[in-house]
């Protein structure tokens, strides 16, 4: 059975390489994906049910949607989709939109909290549902613009990983499209004819300003060096510790047990030198 298209078959190489590379989804897995009924989530959705039909392995799929609460979100109009397109589902109705302005913090991002709170809703519904995956569909450019911004603004040298073991080690997360660019994403959920469902959040219209920057930082690099992005996720797996500066992975101690005894000299020999030479 072929791909409908060359867009469906190269994410569908590119997804089944993350999923091998990282080995996120086993023979029996229970695959629950996070379906906020944006473009990323319905790609990815529809692109592991194309994987589980082909694939070596048995695994199923079940369709969560966890309903923040806001008047005119369109939770209707995931379920049809679903229902027509032969996909198990869950919708979970929760009070989200209402508790936020009572628990976040002065200067806090709205979907940073938001997100927060749906993960720990998804936690709890891949218990109920016997899920043993989270599948959620970050893409590359998520991975590259969570990176330059914990560099830029949180003074972190840390992305997203395509695997995670939850803190209480109950949970596994997958994000099977970090191969995947974003453009790919949103031209396969218009090739498939999935309806995208906008977030009904009234602070959703307002990205983060950091957000925004980097995205554009991003694409204007792209344009002069066409690329960068993919340059940058391979960066994220070619991570040199010995070039870093965090002193918990290059202790002191052993960097200077690693300088040949003749080149050695007690620190305070070294410090008089090395100031009188400025």
């Amino acid at each position: 059975m072929g791909y409908r298209s060359q867009l469906e078959a190269r994410i569908a190489r590119k997804t089944t390489k993350a999923i091998t590379d990282y080995a996120m989804i086993e023979d029996g897995d229970r695959v629950m994906v996070g379906l906020s009924g944006g473009k990323d989530s319905w790609a990815l959705l529809q692109m592991l049910d194309e994987l589980r039909q082909r694939a070596p392995i048995r695994f199923s799929l079940i369709a969560v949607n966890v309903d923040s609460g806001y008047k005119d979100y369109k939770h209707g109009v995931i379920a049809e989709t679903c229902r027509a397109r032969g996909w198990e589902y869950r919708i979970e109705h929760t009070e989200i939109g209402e508790v936020m302005d009572d628990i976040l913090e002065a200067n806090a991002t709205p979907c940073s909290l938001c997100a927060r709170l749906r993960r720990g809703v998804l936690y709890r519904l891949a218990g109920e549902v016997g899920a043993t995956k989270i599948a959620l569909g970050h893409h590359l450019d998520d991975f590259v613009e969570t990176l330059l911004l914990n560099v830029f603004f949180a003074g972190a040298l840390k992305a997203m990983p395509a695997r995670l073991l939850s803190d209480n080690g109950a949970h596994v997360v997958i994000r099977p499209f970090v191969h995947v660019t974003e453009d790919e994403t949103r031209a396969y959920a218009r090739e498939r004819e999935l309806p995208i469902i906008g977030c009904c959040c009234p602070a959703c219209g307002d990205l983060s300003l950091q957000r925004q920057r980097i995205k554009k930082l991003i694409f204007d690099l792209e344009q002069e060096h066409p690329g960068v992005r993919h340059s940058m996720i391979t960066a994220l797996g070619n991570v040199m510790p010995r070039h870093l500066l965090d002193r918990r992975l290059n202790p002191v101690a052993d960097l200077v047990a690693a300088i040949p005894d003749d080149e050695q000299a007690p620190l305070p020999t070294l410090i008089p030198l090395i100031t009188s030479r400025h």
